[in-house]
């Protein structure tokens, strides 16, 4: 199963979606916020498709896998950055459960993919 392009990458649909959720979220941060958790949150949640994006360009499965699992780094900061604004009330317990669906399916999806590039990585035939 190879990929020529990350967009074919379900991995990376998902992460674009959780993007485009966060995108929308912020809309609700109050104006203060622009540069501190507003700027935070989506740097993180950008970094998800990035770093998959990235790591498919690398053609290399042990990088793949590195930038696999900088963005599940990404993915889970982006939780917590969520976290962060229901404790200052500037979104709601029904977002933070929304987003918590997205999050489980793209961390099942990445978990999936890694596990993926680590068979293909010793399946693969050695130089």
């Amino acid at each position: 199963m190879e990929f020529r392009s990350f967009e074919e990458l379900e991995v990376w649909k998902k992460g674009r979606e959780v993007r485009l959720f966060v995108r929308d979220l912020v809309k609700k941060f109050p104006s203060e916020e622009k540069y501190v958790l507003t700027y935070q949150i989506r740097k993180s949640s950008r970094s998800i498709t990035n770093n998959i994006a990235e790591g498919h360009g690398r053609f290399s499965y042990q990088e793949n896998i590195q930038f696999c699992r900088v963005s599940r780094g990404s993915l889970t900061e982006t939780l917590d950055h969520v976290i962060v604004a229901v404790d200052e009330e500037y979104i709601t317990q029904q977002d933070l459960i929304d987003f918590r669906i997205l999050y489980n399916d793209c961390l099942k999806l990445l978990n999936g993919y890694i596990s993926y590039l680590k068979k293909a990585k010793t399946n693969s035939p050695k130089p």
